[in-house]
Order: structure tokens, then sequence, then C-alpha cells
């Protein structure tokens, strides 16, 4: 179903921003940023705005690859389905993303969180899948190194598809609850789903009705091909990355061959690509604030970034030189998006420190630094050419950065039409345009 109005997600990757080094921001919280009530306010300045939804990211394990980055940067943040819990108490509309591992966790808990979850919300729980790349995950879970690029795709396959079949093992009007039969569920909708895949064998049903949306909209992030290839099979929201509107075409173009090579419609797709906007009273104010962040972020912690991207330990090189002869992407193990952007950077001829503080920063978002006008005119040149159902809203720092945004481009975007000034009813994929799955059980 198209949707007239973009799609708007607030990402929140670290708890003070997604600038890696946000929380040295004068303006920014400290213990604060580890408790309900300044989560509960970030919700409600998002859904002043009728913002779609709240996005939160997760690692499960501290970047520690090449030195310990305790001392800069931790990657402490709070679990994402408790926090999202939490916050269903205290929204009504905005949709609630939260992401989880299918590397490193069983596809029966996380259909019973996701589908809790949405009950408790009323339809608004959405899941970012994803593979996990960095060893220090894989170190966590019993293991001495990350699982196989191809080997971690195939295996989300299996799992998201036992997870669906989790999600339909009880049809939707299964319950009864007739009291003066005693007659909980009819036996005959509520289904062993008997999987044996690859990995996973489950039996099954699930013991929690089926979610409200049917299925929580599925959102995943992954640009190599294969993970491409799983984001247009399973996915509902596609994050992703670009930094023009020709390549932007470009990547709708690729993604609708493969989804068409599914038998998807175009429509059923929503592509967000993560932009991260610096708002200024003028351009040259907005260009000073993205120089003045790029200054908080320490020397060695860029470059013991870079290193965990290609997964190589650049310390003894001299940081004002070029980036070293990077890994066969078909042989990488880790992210490969990361890779392909050093690889982008490398062609650019920037030199160690200026590609540690760029994916320091903006973590190879495409950042947009302009006045509030300049911001809202970007968006919608990319939005009505087409390039994108709309946008994942990086903010540097917070909550000031969301704050500007809300009160300064969200306006101009309402006013032009391409965003929306009211939620509307139903669940989040009623609000999104997107359709309610159909369960695989069900015989009529």
């Amino acid at each position: 179903m198209k949707r007239q109005q973009m799609i708007l997600g607030a990402f929140f990757y670290n708890p003070q921003g997604d600038h890696r080094m946000s929380w040295r921001h004068p303006s920014a919280p400290t213990t604060a940023a580890f408790e309900l009530t300044y989560y509960r306010d970030l919700a409600a300045l998002a859904e002043s705005a009728c913002i779609d939804a709240l996005f939160i990211a997760d690692h499960v394990a501290m970047w520690d690859t090449f030195e310990s980055n305790i001392i800069h940067y931790a990657n402490a943040r709070l679990e994402p389905l408790t926090l999202l819990s939490a916050l269903s108490a205290v929204t009504r509309d905005i949709g609630l993303v939260g992401t989880v591992s299918a590397s490193y966790s069983e596809p029966y808990n996380v259909a019973r969180m996701f589908a809790s979850l949405d009950h408790l919300s009323r339809g608004r729980a959405a899941w970012n899948v994803v593979t996990s790349g960095m060893d220090e995950e894989a170190l966590n879970f019993g293991r001495d190194a990350n699982i196989d690029h191809g080997q971690r795709y195939r295996r989300a396959a299996d799992y998201l598809d036992l997870v669906q079949l989790l999600w339909d093992s009880w049809e939707d009007d299964a319950v009864r609850f007739d009291k003066a039969t005693g007659i909980f569920a009819d036996p005959s909708k509520v289904h062993r789903v008997n999987h044996h895949g690859e990995h996973f064998a489950v039996r099954g049903p699930l013991n929690v009705p089926r979610p409200l949306q049917g299925y929580p909209v599925i959102v995943q992030a992954g640009s190599s091909d294969a993970g491409k290839d799983l984001a247009t099979r399973y996915a509902d929201l596609h994050f992703t990355r670009c930094i023009s509107i020709e390549e932007g075409l470009h990547y709708r173009q690729d993604i609708n061959e493969r989804l068409n090579k599914t038998g998807r419609a175009a429509d059923s797709f929503k592509i967000l690509p993560g932009i991260q906007p610096v708002i200024g009273a003028s351009r040259q104010e907005a260009q000073e604030k993205l120089e003045w962040l790029e200054t908080l972020i320490p020397d060695r912690m860029g470059v013991d970034l870079v290193s965990s991207w290609c997964g190589m330990d650049l310390s003894t090189l001299p940081l004002d030189g070029p980036l070293p002869q990077l890994p066969d992407e078909a042989n990488y193990n880790g992210q490969r998006s990361n890779l392909t952007r050093l690889q982008s950077y490398q062609a650019q001829g920037l030199t160690i420190r200026e590609v540690g503080r760029r994916v320091s920063g903006a973590g190879g978002a495409h950042v947009i630094a302009g006045t509030a006008k300049d911001i809202a005119a970007e968006m919608e040149a990319w939005f009505r050419a087409g390039v994108c159902d709309g946008f994942n809203l990086m903010f540097p720092v917070l909550p000031k950065d969301c704050s500007d945004f809300v009160h300064e481009v969200i306006p101009l975007l309402q006013r032009s039409g391409v965003a929306q000034t009211e939620y509307r009813a139903g669940t989040l994929r009623d609000k999104l345009g997107l359709l309610r799955p159909t369960n695989r059980f069900r015989m009529d």
C-alpha cells in the first residue's frame, strides 16, 4: 500500500546520541541516560512530531578488539526489549523497534518476546534482525570467532522462517475463553510447528497467542548481497545508506529486481536510508558544529574503530598516512557493508586519521549539515525522487538535536505535505501502509 508521507524513524544508537563520542558533549546526559524518564521524554518528543517509530540499536558485547575502549567508548546500553516494554506503557502511537541478534539468541524466546511486546503495545512492535558481525559478540557466547558470513545469513533465514511459523502457531481466532465449558482455546487452531531446519529443531506451539499485527514489523539493515537477499525475502523495512539521489535510485532498482524474483510487490518493502542532520542557524554554523563534534573523538579510538571495521590492527601505521590494502570482500567475515565504506574512503584518498573521525562521528551515515530549510529540502528531494520511503534519523547528540529537528525541520516537512501531521489509526503495520500477513496454518 502506497503511503503519501515519508516514514520517519528516530534512531538511538548510543544513549546520548548517534555520534560515537556524544557523551562528551556538554549538553549530553550522564547517568540519566540509563533511566526510564530520559527515554520516556524522548519518546514523548518524537510522538509530538508524529514520528513513526523509535529504533533502539544494540550489540551484545563491548567493542574492544584491538584495545580496551572502555576509557573512551564502552558501547554501554540498555537491553532493547526491556526498555521498549517499559516505553509501551507510556506511549500510544509510536512504533517500538528493537534490535535482537539472530546469531546469539534462540528463535522460540525471540518469537515469544516480540509477540508479548506486540500485545503489550497494542500492535506497535518491530524487530530489527541483525546477524552480529563482531568477534567480541561471539566471545560472549562460547565461540572463538564470529560465525562465517555466509553461514550467518543462511542461519538467519532458517531463524526467521521458524519465528514466523511460531507466530502463526496460533490462529487469530484460536482463543475462546469459554468459561462455561472450560475451553480456553480451539485445539484445531493451535498448531505444533515441528520445524526441522538446517540449524534449528522446534516443536512448538508458541505459548503466546498470535501477535496483533500477525507478525511484528520485520526490519533489516544488511547491504551486502546476502543481506539484501535476506531483507527482500523477509523484511518490511530496510535501513540502508546512500549519499546521493543517483546512488539511491540505483539501490532502489537493485532492491526492486530482488523483490520481483521473490514475487513481492515493491510497495511491500519500505527503504529508509540513515541520515545524520546537523542543524545550524546558518550553513556556516552547521559546518562549525560538525567540525567541533569531530574534535571530541580521540585519534586512538578512531584508529581502533577503523581497525575493527577492516579486521586489521592499524595502530602501528602513520595516522596521516593512507589506509593499507584492505581485505578481499568475498573472504571477509566481518560486516561487509562497513568494509565497503572503508573502500570508498580509500578511493577518496583519505588518511587513517580522517577515516577514523568520519566513522567515529556519523558511523557511515550520510551527514546533512545546514539550516533547517536545507535539511528539509534535501529530504523532500530524495523522497519525491523515489529514492526512499522515508528516513532513519540519527541525531548526533541527544536530546538536543532531536528537539531541534522536531521543532525546526518537522514543521517544514509537514507544511510541504511530505510529513504526517497526525498518526493513522491501527497497528504499526496499518500506520506504515503494510499488509497484515496471512497465517500459514489457516486452511481457508
